[in-house]
């Protein structure tokens, strides 16, 4: 026991002895210290940059996520994504209308909340002042359970809104305030606009929702869509949001294919003529693009720590030819060939550490710059910070190794005589 206890203190004084003569050593020459890390800060800086704004563009995007509904399902005749080719094919399929609706209604058993949306852009007026480009979205009662938002003023669409078609409108925030600026939320309602000439009863205002996929959520008014197809235009194809419960989206697919196919009267040898749009589509290209920038991240900060590691390599071979007579005079007084191996590889991960610390700061405020000053986010996370520690740490070890047991297989005699 007494023997391993003076193990222990004999290997702490060590290392403590070898952590302070490697801190003379670089503070000794600070012109070379400061060059040694240039490499490593720039690599640090950049990946701790990048990888900051992806998570900060993670979290803005799981976000807008929310927005979509958690557990919706979007039947519509258009893929979210799809190529040229197949544009023109879904281009002539039939449109998605109220027989589909009427359906999924009735006979999806998964389904918890069935919800239509017929769209389409129009200007809308109060008096002197109007909002064009607004989205008309025609709806129920149950887009809030599909769709999410919560209402700020007022009510919500009601079932006898859609069973008589009436001209019952709610406002998005941006409306809200752009057409009755300077009138609080409940002072609208009751209040006549205009929807492409057709005039409407404000029912209540929407809260702020922002954006989600680049599309500004509070330009829009939400009207029965009953009232949609009969004065605005009754040709165009919708979307019905189905909301189900955690874990049952399989299922839910799986129902509305067979109605959906039964209803559009599609033959067993034909492929669907609809599609099924679930949030996982749009989470695999957003992580396509992503990792994309993962990857370029990864290869840049490696190939510039790479150059900063061959550097520091480069200046702790100096470093060891500059004090091969230092290191004679240690192994002459008793030092082990471990102490000298873990006093150089102690300086090495010193200077990579504080370039690695000091390229985190920088990145850090890049990213957060570039946040102040563009619409990108950015988001500083524990993880971003250990990584550029400790990666720029285990460059020094790395690349410090060689030095190292260069210096501690020198020969002391021929160290001692070194000039």
């Amino acid at each position: 026991m007494r023997a391993l206890r003076q193990s222990l203190v004999r290997a702490t004084a060590e290392a403590a002895e070898g952590v302070r003569i490697a801190v003379s050593a670089l503070v000794g020459a600070r012109l070379r210290s400061f060059l040694t890390t240039l490499g490593i800060v720039i690599g640090v800086m950049t990946v701790i940059a990048i990888v900051a704004i992806i998570q900060g563009l993670n979290r803005s995007f799981e976000g807008q996520m929310a927005n979509l509904g958690a557990h919706t399902l979007y039947v519509s005749k258009w893929k979210w994504f799809t190529g040229s080719d197949d544009w023109w094919e879904m281009r002539n399929r039939k449109n998605m209308g109220t027989r589909e609706l009427r359906a999924i209604e009735e006979e999806a058993l998964v389904a918890t909340a069935v919800a239509p949306m017929a769209g389409q852009r129009a200007l809308v007026t109060r008096a002197d002042r109007e909002v064009e480009n607004v989205q008309v979205i025609g709806t129920s009662p149950r887009y809030l359970d599909t769709n999410g938002g919560t209402i700020a003023s007022g009510r919500f669409l009601s079932d006898p809104d859609v069973e008589l078609s009436r001209n019952a409108v709610v406002l998005g925030a941006d409306v809200a305030q752009r057409l009755f600026e300077g009138v609080p939320p409940d002072g609208t309602l009751g209040r006549r606009i205009l929807v492409r000439g057709v005039p409407f009863t404000v029912v209540g205002t929407m809260s702020r929702r922002g954006r989600m996929l680049g599309m500004d959520m509070d330009v829009n008014v939400l009207v029965p869509y009953t009232t949609l197809l009969r004065d605005l235009g009754s040709r165009r194809s919708m979307t019905i949001a189905v909301a189900t419960e955690p874990g049952k989206m399989e299922a839910l697919e799986d129902e509305l294919t067979g109605i959906l196919r039964r209803v559009r009267r599609v033959p067993p040898e034909k492929k669907d003529d609809f599609s099924l749009n679930r949030q996982d589509q749009v989470l695999r290209m957003y992580e396509q693009l992503t990792g994309a920038l993962y990857g370029v991240a990864i290869g840049v900060g490696l190939i510039t720590l790479v150059v900063g590691g061959i550097g520091i390599m480069n200046i702790m071979l100096v470093s060891v030819t500059e004090r091969t007579r230092e290191i004679g005079v240690r192994r002459a007084l008793g030092a082990r060939r471990r102490t000298i191996l873990f006093q150089f590889l102690v300086e090495s991960s010193v200077v990579a550490a504080l370039g690695g610390a000091v390229g985190t700061a920088l990145g850090l405020g890049v990213a957060q710059l570039v946040a102040l000053t563009t619409p990108l986010a950015a988001a500083v996370t524990p993880s971003a910070v250990l990584l550029g520690l400790g990666f720029s740490a285990a460059v020094g070890l790395l690349f410090g190794s060689w030095p190292a047991w260069r210096a501690a297989r020198l020969d002391p005699v021929e160290a001692l005589r070194y000039e």
